[in-house]
């Protein structure tokens, strides 16, 4: 069986798990590195939101904004 266990990295670049695990010797661990969430969320949404933005209309809208 395969459990994900969540962890942090901390200013050392030890990796602390969030929750204490009982494992016997000899266990085998693989890590998996992600981004942070608000990276990940934002990669994730730039093309459906550039999609929408990056449109004619919505220049007119903010138009009278102005340049600076």
């Amino acid at each position: 069986m395969r459990t994900t266990i969540e962890a942090e990295v901390d200013e050392q670049g030890n990796i602390r798990l969030k929750q204490p695990v009982d494992l016997p010797p000899g266990s085998r661990v693989l890590i998996t590195l992600v981004e942070p969430e608000a990276t990940e969320t934002a990669l994730l949404s730039e093309t459906a939101l550039g999609a929408d933005w990056n449109r004619p209309e919505e220049d007119a809208a903010w138009s009278d904004l102005g340049q600076g």
